[in-house]
């Protein structure tokens, strides 16, 4: 079975969150909230600060839309907090960094890197259900952009509320949408 439209497994991650304390993610806790996983390889890395900083700048406009981020490498919560304590681009991020050193999070999406015990660079948007909608993977180095992120997810919020709807190719919120039917096929 694919990806797309599978349920999140279980798992039980600790996260770092500026401001915060060390807590405990579960799968339980998603449940009835849209969610980001942000998988990235490693913390004190190139690529990954400028992706998770510019992740960072779109957070409020994901949180206004219900959505919950998380930062996920196969680091500890520690060293999240070390990096994010020592870096200005990551210091600046308030969404919570999970650390995934037992490989449950990366196994259970399908991203860990076995030769290397690191994770892809990939994103899974999550549904109120616990069901996959999005998935974006990348080379290690080609960086994401958030904003095409946040495009999506709105897409896929739609949709989810508009059921026989459809959004078609750079749908922006506000756009037009399509209704799949015997009359569109071969007319558009």
């Amino acid at each position: 079975m694919g990806i797309i439209g599978s349920t999140i497994k279980p798992f039980k991650a600790t996260a770092f969150q500026k401001g915060k304390d060390f807590f405990d993610v579960t799968e339980g806790d998603l449940a009835g909230k849209w969610a980001v996983f942000f998988f990235y390889p490693a913390d004190f890395t190139f690529v990954c600060p400028t992706e998770l900083e510019d992740l960072g700048k779109q957070y409020a406009t994901l949180q206004g839309l219900g959505v919950e981020v998380f930062g996920v490498s196969t680091d500890t919560h520690f060293s999240h907090k070390a990096w994010h304590d020592t870096s200005d681009k990551i210091g600046k991020i308030d969404y919570a960094f999970l650390g995934d050193q037992l490989h449950t999070l990366s196994k259970n999406f399908g991203v860990l890197r076995e030769d290397s015990g690191l994770a892809d660079r990939a994103t899974f948007v999550v549904d109120p259900d616990g069901v996959i909608q999005l998935v974006e993977i990348t080379s290690e180095g080609v960086g994401r952009n958030a904003v095409e992120l946040v495009r999506k997810i709105k897409a896929a919020q739609y949709v989810r509320s508009h059921p026989g709807e459809v959004c078609p190719a750079a749908w922006e919120e506000g756009g037009e949408t399509l209704a799949p039917s015997l009359d569109l096929v071969g007319k558009i």
